[in-house]
């Protein structure tokens, strides 16, 4: 008997956060496999994929993120597979991490990735299914000191994800959380936000291809099942309690 795997040509797929990191390997990965992208991040930058088409959004923008989702459709046919990867974030005790930097991650990283849903899951269901892909974090599933925001705003993200698989998986989708421990990206290299460029810490950790592997892992399992929830970390990282 042959393994099925979820051939992915031909799907389209929208991914946020798609100028660098996780969001560009994971672009990468997915064109080479025939997949039509729709890649938005706010610079807008051009990967050059084929069968693909940028915009320069802001997650926090509902409207800007729905015209973005009908433009793609409008472009290549339908949706099969929407990746909400956008993501900031800030390190540091609770009181000193600077209030707009909570803003900030709580309008990126939990109204961000409900604005993709809520644009691309009508599409799904018209679709008769499909994958929402959420990259969230190792600090969605535990409560890590000096990242306290950030946290609450990753349980955000596993909590939504996981009450769409149940709500929606009747109707053919499948809804994933990725939990990545430390991934050596621009993410949060900032004076004020934690991280220091070419820092030791930095080098320990994964790569945004290890991630992207992974995501193209869940999405290519048979229909017949799903993966709620999937955690990665670096051999480098300290187990938390």
């Amino acid at each position: 008997m042959t393994y099925a795997i979820n051939d992915l040509r031909g799907q389209v797929a929208i991914i946020t956060g798609a100028s660098s990191g996780i969001g560009e390997s994971l672009a990468r990965l997915l064109s080479a496999q025939g997949v039509k992208l729709g890649l938005l991040s706010r610079s807008g930058k051009d990967l050059g994929l084929p069968e693909s088409i940028t915009g320069a959004v802001d997650v926090a923008d509902r409207a800007a993120v729905a015209a973005f989702v009908e433009r793609t459709v409008a472009e290549f046919g339908g949706l099969d597979i929407a990746v909400a990867n956008a993501g900031v974030g800030s390190y540091g005790e609770f009181l000193d991490v600077p209030e707009e930097h909570e803003d900030e991650m709580i309008a990126t990283n939990v109204l961000g990735t409900i604005h993709l849903y809520r644009a691309a899951v009508p599409h799904l269901v018209a679709r008769g299914g499909g994958d929402l892909i959420t990259v969230a974090s190792e600090a969605g599933r535990r409560g890590l000191p000096g990242e306290a925001v950030y946290s609450a705003s990753k349980f955000a993200q596993v909590g939504l994800t996981r009450a769409l698989d149940n709500e929606l998986r009747e109707s053919g989708i499948r809804a994933s959380n990725i939990a990545p421990g430390g991934v050596w990206t621009n993410f949060a290299i900032d004076d004020e936000r934690g991280r220091v460029d070419g820092s030791d810490q930095l080098q320990g950790m994964m790569r945004p291809d290890d991630v992207a592997e992974l995501i193209g892992f869940v999405l290519t399992r048979p229909r017949h099942f799903r993966i709620l929830e999937t955690a990665l970390r670096p051999v480098t990282e300290a187990q938390w309690g």
